[in-house]
């Protein structure tokens, strides 16, 4: 039943269907703004309904692609307008729909200018994400990979902080100069192949030597939108300055692009390479996970240290994708789709103490159990899920991700999960210097409780992040089909590349 409609389609493109009604409806500042704020929040959560019903007529033991959608797009150039999920698009898409309300709901009251134009830039970027994942022909995907940047380079700059030109125009062109070099490597593997189809690209044996320069130009790409050490620099900027909406959907989905591109091009296409280049990527990894763990330990601002935590979060998930095999590679997916998850919150919670006291410097707070108990429990979830205590999302990830690293290269483990203890340690001091001791300052005194609004973003949160952390398996079922076969391809290429050597 569901084949015979365009649903993918519909995921995709309904959000702009919001963008024309917001468009189009009149009246004063105030109803334009109320009508803009009521029609994005519909449109984005009837797309989640929708994006649900794709998910339940997923077929998890199937490997290929589902709901395929393919067009004719330019004549006779082997370029097509072609759509379609497998087990490593899915959860990615149900994460962008899933978010997009929310942050949509977070914006609520902290956007007071230019309100109807925020939704509009909110429910664009939320059509060029679910394209981006959705997309099985490389232009398509290119075109929907840098039209995420145009939304959010937006949001940043018109709605962020005081210097939010600045960061603006840093996350802008940090990640367009890298998506230069994908280009070229796309059109190489056009001449090479005829064909920009991804299904087809994915079964193209490319010769070594064009596999070695086709992962540096997709690398240098991905590399950014992790970000990884050391082209990591633009993350802090974006994420202080953005607001709260922003930063939830940058570091919940716009993250994750770089390691869905690894796991949906590198891997299968450029097997050889990734196995050449696995032991550069663990060391960049490494660098990553410490390095950035001791910069988050030194913070003093709340959304820079979680921004910090980030980096070394995605660590885990490069270390999880190249150590080449079966439990890595579904750590990292489940650690990308968690991390989503948990940021996304971790940041809503910061916004929801901003928008109280508007400072996110830490020694402002203290006590804030005292006035704020409820906020006082799901900062803590979130903070738990965030170190990976067992019974959340975060374990689940990182242990995985473990396993596979100790199978590929035991050192590559041990460094790794120095990582536990140094996150730990961060988000610890960061939890008792803002939410334990005695509130004696008198703005911390006057911080009302949360209310329905807020409860009602977090609560989904708690859910699946407690939800995916005591029973995987939904998640696993989905990842774990297409990852052993991405897995078998891969592996095989790295037991060549060491006899070689």
């Amino acid at each position: 039943m569901l084949s015979s409609w365009p649903i993918l389609s519909i995921v995709t493109f309904l959000p702009l269907i919001g963008v024309l009604f917001i468009l189009l409806s009149g009246g004063d500042k105030k109803s334009a703004e109320h009508n803009s704020k009521m029609l994005a929040l519909w449109v984005s959560s009837f797309t989640f309904i929708i994006s649900l019903i794709l998910y339940f007529g997923f077929d998890p033991d199937f490997v290929g692609y589902q709901f395929e959608e393919q067009l004719e797009w330019i004549a006779g150039s082997g370029i097509s307008y072609h759509l379609g999920v497998d087990g490593i698009s899915m959860p990615f898409i149900l994460l962008s729909t899933f978010l997009t309300p929310l942050a949509i709901l977070a914006s609520w009251r902290s956007i007071k200018q230019r309100v109807p134009e925020f939704m509009i830039a909110f429910l664009v970027l939320e059509t060029m994400m679910v394209g981006m994942f959705a997309s099985l022909d490389m232009m398509m995907f290119y075109l929907f990979f840098e039209g995420v940047l145009i939304p959010m380079f937006l949001i940043v700059g018109i709605w962020g902080g005081p210097r939010r030109v600045y960061a603006a125009f840093k996350f802008f062109l940090y990640t367009l100069a890298g998506s230069v070099l994908m280009l070229v490597g796309i059109m190489v593997m056009y001449l090479q192949a005829g064909t920009t189809d991804i299904p087809i690209l994915a079964q193209f044996n490319f010769p070594p030597e064009y596999q070695f320069w086709l992962f540096i130009g997709f690398f240098a790409s991905f590399a950014v939108k992790v970000p990884m050490w050391p082209v990591h620099t633009w993350l802090p900027d974006a994420h202080v300055e953005a607001p709260t909406a922003g930063s939830m959907i940058l570091a919940g989905v716009l993250l994750k692009m770089g390691g869905y591109g690894f796991i949906r091009f590198s891997l299968p296409m450029f097997p050889d390479a990734s196995a050449y280049f696995a032991p550069f990527i663990f060391a960049l990894s490494v660098i990553a996970i410490i390095y950035t763990s001791l910069v988050a330990l030194a913070q003093t601002d709340m959304k820079k240290l979680i921004a910090y935590s980030s980096v070394a979060h995605m660590g885990f998930v490069t270390i999880g994708i190249f150590s080449l095999n079966e439990q890595g590679i579904t750590g990292a997916m489940f650690q990308m789709i968690s991390h989503g998850l948990i940021s996304a919150a971790l940041f809503f919670c910061v916004g929801i103490v901003y928008d109280r006291l508007h400072t996110r410097e830490i020694d402002a707070y203290g006590g804030v159990a005292d006035v704020m108990p409820n906020y006082a429990v799901f900062f803590m979830i979130m903070m738990l899920a965030s170190v990976g205590l067992p019974g959340t999302s975060g374990f689940v990830g990182e242990i995985l991700v473990l396993v596979g690293a100790y199978k590929a290269n035991s050192i590559v483990a041990f460094f790794a999960a120095t990582g536990l203890v140094l996150g730990a340690t961060y988000m610890l001091w960061l939890y008792r210097r803002v939410v334990f001791g005695r509130a004696e300052k008198g703005d911390v005194l006057r911080m009302p409780l949360l209310n329905n609004r807020e409860i009602s973003i977090l609560v989904p949160l708690t859910v699946l992040i407690l939800w995916f952390g005591i029973y995987p398996a939904p998640l696993l079922d989905i990842i774990n089909p297409v990852v052993s076969s991405i897995s078998e391809t891969v592996s095989n290429a790295a037991m060549l590349t060491a006899n070689l050597q």
